[in-house]
């Protein structure tokens, strides 16, 4: 017997806003329509999102597109290795004509927080942004102070080989939702690029198109989007894979399996559809999965990278049958 789903309302229009943001950053990033599409997906599944590469291949431009297409508080963070936990949070400061001390709210105070070279910080500084995106809060000197919805960080970084990085700590890697690489453009790409920022950025001209409102319901309907409990069970067969795996020697965490059901709903959502199927975890299976992941010394030798490990297990993990209607 077939299941029947009621749409969300807000369904046909988080489609249409969804295209219209992904149109708008596309104006500006160019042949990376992949990279556009998985960075609204974690801004839909109110996640965060790690963007990895080597330096020049817009990594910084693509996190400035997505803030500039919603009329929203953005901040940017420069990280560098002498930037203080406090620089991002916040610090209370004395106020020598109340006598009282005033918390001075930090750049993390803003619906998109763009961390560039997250990276080249220490590991203390990077751990300020723990708490923040796990639990959506700050706690400075005892009190704590709730940070607005949607709230979304996105975070570049440069490859460990390179100098003066530091390695994310697993905890810091875990709570980014999804991984994307910009990979070099296509030469047809690269050449219109040439044509399009040649003159001018075309960042200084993108205008918002969807208001914080509009970002906070499209949210809420992702949320609305139905996930049958043989599709629930899909998800857990492939992270406990990860767990089970000789080539790795950490697997994924009880947090990234809801993390994958969450960017499921949404990209099901961009894709008009109020249901999740398979396919739509196997297809963030790697963005979503990778970047959590420790090869074992032995897969290290063989070069097997923890991408190939999840390919490998997408493969391999039976795949429920679901109907939908």
């Amino acid at each position: 017997m077939a299941v029947t789903h009621d749409v969300p309302p807000q369904l046909d229009e988080l489609v249409s806003t969804a295209h219209r943001i992904r149109t708008a950053i596309e104006s500006v990033i160019e042949g990376k329509s992949d990279a556009v599409r998985l960075t609204l997906t974690v801004l839909l599944s109110e996640g965060h999102l790690l963007i990895e590469d080597v330096p020049g291949v817009g990594k910084t431009m693509l996190a400035k597109a997505l803030a500039r297409s919603i009329d929203c508080p953005v901040r940017r963070v420069q990280f560098t290795p002498d930037l203080l936990p406090s620089d991002i949070t916040g610090v209370s400061a004395y106020n020598q004509q109340t006598r009282e001390f005033e918390f001075k709210p930090g750049p993390i105070f803003a619906n998109i927080v763009v961390g560039d070279e997250i990276n080249r910080a220490s590991p203390k500084t990077q751990s300020a942004l723990l708490e923040c995106m796990e639990e959506h809060q700050v706690t400075v000197d005892g009190d704590t102070y709730r940070l607005d919805a949607p709230f979304m960080v996105i975070a570049t970084q440069n490859p460990i080989e390179m100098e003066g990085t530091y390695p994310l700590p697993e905890a810091q890697r875990d709570r980014f939702t999804a991984r994307v690489a910009m990979g070099y453009p296509e030469p047809t790409a690269e050449l219109e690029m040439l044509d399009v920022h040649g003159g001018t950025s075309p960042l200084d001209e993108l205008e918002p198109v969807a208001t914080t409102a509009e970002v906070r319901a499209l949210i809420e309907a992702v949320r609305g989007v139905y996930v049958s409990q043989a599709v629930k069970k899909y998800a857990i067969d492939l992270v406990v894979a990860t767990r089970h795996s000789p080539d790795l020697r950490l697997g994924a965490s009880p947090r990234s399996t809801l993390q994958l059901v969450r960017a499921a709903r949404a990209h099901a959502a961009l894709a008009g559809r109020d249901y999740v199927i398979p396919d739509d975890l196997q297809d963030l299976a790697i963005p979503v999965l990778a970047h959590r992941l420790l090869p074992s010394v032995e897969a290290q030798g063989q070069r097997r990278l923890p991408e190939h490990v999840v390919s490998e297990l997408v493969r391999r993990v039976p795949v429920p049958e679901t109907r939908a209607s």
